[in-house]
């Protein structure tokens, strides 16, 4: 699946807008994204360690020369083909010898960096020597114009046509491509999800729209993990069923058409025995059953068991009584036999991911220390100082490579909602309070997403974009630009998108919320109070009435436009809830305003609505659940937008 991201009209959507309808003003410090060299060029996510003019903008002929040789990458030639396809241009595909396009035609290059026709074209543009990097130049000179896409690697040429993508305009007559180099790489190794919640697993079609989604957005990582996943937890030594297996193999085949590396989890800890040689074997058939399909990727999570108990007679014997330092020997020793004696006699395979029992703070321990002394190639994964933490800085990361013995792998439980304090919610705040530096002390991010998947599409493109360019990261634009991706560049939707995400902005943790709900609204109500206070009450009411219109039309704007369906089948509670809030929002404004005309028999019937609708939106559940909590009912910009509702009908009645 291509998602179709188009490039909005100049100036139509601009951060003015943003902070009218979801956030406020928060550029991470060190962005580099909104330089001069390419304020006239469209936005390009995840943001580019490099991008700059470099001539005017190309206009496509309706038939393109694509030129590819034996090292083109296969993944990243259908995606051109089927981008070009769907801007109307046609394609005719050249051997990499040839010296130029046919007469009227533009050219497009695809392949290696090093291939000698692409390293002409590029002329003084490097293409980066780094995993993953690629260069994109668009020449409009010499006959009608070259298009370069070129990779450091396989990945890198998918890459730079996914940039390409955000770079043609279709919005006159014709097909242009803003006139750019682009010069890229990502920051962090492994950047991705985990479906690693509890609850409801994603169903098969929502991963193979996820895997397609990752692809879109430069994400190369997928952990299988789901909790509820009997074979992967309670029943792991079990052999997966055929019709399973075959669906983690076409699981396997998406990710690799996107460029992501599908990695498989098994979770033993309850009940392996870590000295016993059955136990080892049935782990390794289960791996081998997963390296025949393809996977090349493997993980073993030991989060959430018990490690005051062992699972067998023969762990006490080998280790002594159960402490965490005997279990983190225990685990160090399994992981070293799975890493030194499987891992490493497969051909590809990486090398393997672990998930500690501490694996949520920093604090040096005897499970730590024992755990330290495992081959040191096997990663782990750590969620920061808390299992949701507030914020994460670089001076963390470098505590936690220390603990860990080497870079952790940063496994981010946001936003996922399958705890109590999320009862209730959809978390469609951006990424934000992760510190710009972590890349030079983390392996990678993976973000643990909802049960909601499409809804998860919000946050884990902040996810992607902060871990490719970090430094270059900013909050509001990856917010902006997320919304744009599942809005298809539909404005209205964008902006009804944004006053949504505003309501479900709250970010619980297991302490204080990490991020407030509905900044933006509360923001407007704030100065709603200052007019009234100060006795200006018919503007107090005037200024209001736009947000309350927007909020109230959220509901029908997003349903009747070209927004993701899935989304919103996800958000269909939430959206009832919405519909619900705003009618109560509009009728207590209404009523104020025929409180200050005097006509109070107006006013009280209008409150009495009010109340109604406020009533029947409390009552709104989320029914069938996806989540542990269970059919709970729907919050939505609770504690500012009903507590204004109540705080305003209470005066109009006094």
């Amino acid at each position: 699946m291509t998602t179709v991201r188009r490039r909005l009209a100049a100036g139509t959507l601009t951060v003015a807008t943003l902070l009218a309808t979801g956030a406020t003003t928060a550029t991470t410090a060190g962005a580099t994204t909104a330089t001069s060299a390419q304020d006239d060029l469209p936005i390009v996510s995840p943001a580019p360690q490099d991008m700059r003019r470099s001539g005017h903008d190309l206009r496509l002929s309706r038939t393109v020369d694509v030129v590819v040789d034996d090292g083109t990458d296969p993944a990243a030639r259908r995606a051109l083909e089927e981008l070009l396809r769907e801007h109307g241009v046609r394609t005719v595909e050249r051997g990499g010898d040839a010296r130029g396009p046919a007469r009227g035609q533009v050219r497009v290059l695809l392949g290696d960096g090093e291939r000698a026709d692409v390293r002409a074209a590029l002329g003084r543009v490097d293409v980066p020597d780094r995993d993953e990097g690629y260069a994109v130049r668009v020449d409009p000179k010499g006959g009608r114009g070259t298009v370069t896409l070129a990779g450091h690697d396989g990945a890198g040429q998918f890459y730079a046509v996914k940039t390409l993508e955000q770079l043609l305009d279709d919005r006159r007559a014709g097909t242009t491509a803003a006139g750019a180099t682009v010069v890229d790489f990502p920051a962090m190794p492994l950047r991705g999800t985990i479906e690693g919640f509890y609850g409801e697993p994603w169903t098969h079609a929502e991963r193979l729209d996820q895997l397609a989604f990752y692809g879109d957005v430069k994400a190369n990582t997928y952990v299988y993990a789901p909790k509820d996943d009997p074979y992967h937890r309670e029943k792991w030594r079990e052999d997966y069923p055929a019709d399973k297996l075959a669906e983690l193999a076409e699981l396997v085949g998406a990710a690799t058409a996107n460029h992501v590396r599908f990695t498989f989890a098994l979770s033993p800890g309850n009940s392996v025995c870590y000295s016993g040689e059955d136990d080892l074997a049935a782990l390794e058939r289960k791996f081998q059953a997963l390296y025949d399909v393809g996977v090349r990727a493997f993980s073993i999570p030991l989060d959430d068991i018990d490690y005051s108990r062992w699972a067998c007679d023969a762990d006490r014997a080998a280790y002594g009584e159960p402490s965490p330092g005997n279990a983190g020997k225990a685990q160090a020793d399994f992981l070293t036999r799975v890493q030194e004696g499987w891992i490493e006699t497969h051909d590809g395979a990486r090398p393997l991911q672990m998930v500690p029992t501490e694996y949520y703070n920093t604090t040096e321990s005897p499970y730590k220390a024992a755990l330290r002394e495992m081959d040191e190639d096997v990663v782990v994964m750590w969620t920061g100082n808390d299992v949701v933490p507030q914020s994460i800085s670089v001076d963390q990361a470098i505590e936690a490579d220390t603990v860990f013995g080497g870079p952790t792998f940063l496994w981010d439980n946001y936003p996922v909602n399958d705890y109590g304090q999320t009862s209730g919610r959809l978390l469609l705040a951006p990424y934000d309070k992760r510190e710009p530096g972590l890349s030079d002390h983390l392996a990678g991010i993976v973000s643990n997403p909802m049960n909601q998947a499409a809804a998860s599409k919000v946050a884990v493109f902040g996810i992607a974009d902060f871990a490719w360019n970090d430094r270059g990261y900013d909050r509001d634009r990856s917010w902006l630009e997320a919304m744009r991706y599942l809005a298809h560049d539909d404005r209205d939707a964008v902006e009804s998108l944004l006053a949504f995400g505003d309501l479900n902005h709250l970010a619980p943790s297991f302490g204080d919320p990490w991020q407030p709900q509905a900044p933006a609204l509360a923001e407007e109500i704030g100065t709603f109070w200052e007019r009234w206070e100060a006795g200006h009450r018919r503007a107090a009411v005037a200024g209001l009435r736009d947000d309350a219109r927007t909020v109230a039309d959220v509901p029908e704007t997003l349903r009747r436009s070209g927004v993701d369906p899935a989304f919103l089948s996800d958000a269909a509670p939430w959206l009832d809830a919405n519909d619900l809030w705003g009618d109560a929002f509009l009728a207590t404004l209404d009523a104020a305003e025929a409180d200050l005309r005097g006509d109070t028999a107006r006013r009280d019937a209008l409150l009495a609505r009010a109340d109604a609708a406020a009533e029947a939106a409390a009552q709104v559940i989320v029914d069938p659940p996806d989540n542990r909590w269970g059919a709970a009912p729907v919050k939505l910009g609770d504690g500012v937008l009903d507590v204004f509702l109540e705080d305003l009908a209470a005066r109009l009645r006094d």
